[in-house]
């Protein structure tokens, strides 16, 4: 899991070849671009823009991809995403379903809260069970966008 500015997302491309188009598109993205899904490079790269408001924790679940790298990008508001390793999710309440490339899991008492502001980034690789859009201190509104990125 990483947690980062855009500014320095050049710092990430080395992780991955699809990396610098993942970036280029979330630089071009404005509070204008429409909510949806976003082509980038066929199924290696493609984003869905997001705009909805959070919840509290204990509303949401884990979930972790096996083929798909998250890059989730906070373009309006904040948010806290909670990440833990994935040995210690051990209560599946989703099997690993291929069509959805997801997994989900029941909450843990050992999840780290990761406090996500405007202009930052996340990235979460398969081996990262994560909880997005979680209320900071209360639901609100956010616009944000989640890049896919094929492993």
């Amino acid at each position: 899991m990483i947690l980062d500015t855009l500014n320095q997302a050049s710092t990430y491309h080395a992780l991955s070849p699809r990396f610098a188009k993942a970036f280029a598109f979330l630089r071009q993205l404005t509070d204008q671009t429409p909510v949806g899904r976003h082509e980038i490079d066929g199924e290696d790269i493609f984003a869905f823009v997001q705009q909805h408001s959070t919840k509290p924790m204990a509303e949401r679940v884990y979930e972790s991809h096996r083929k798909y790298i998250d890059i989730q990008y906070m373009q309006r508001g904040r948010e806290v995403m909670y990440w833990a390793p994935l040995p210690l999710l051990t209560n599946v309440t989703m099997p690993f379903d291929a069509e959805k490339d997801a997994a989900l899991y029941g909450l843990i008492p050992d999840g780290v809260p990761v406090r996500v502001t405007a202009g930052q980034f996340t990235i979460f690789f398969p081996e990262d069970g994560h909880i997005p859009s979680c209320a900071w201190d209360a639901p609100a509104e956010i616009l944000k966008c989640v890049v896919k990125v094929r492993v």
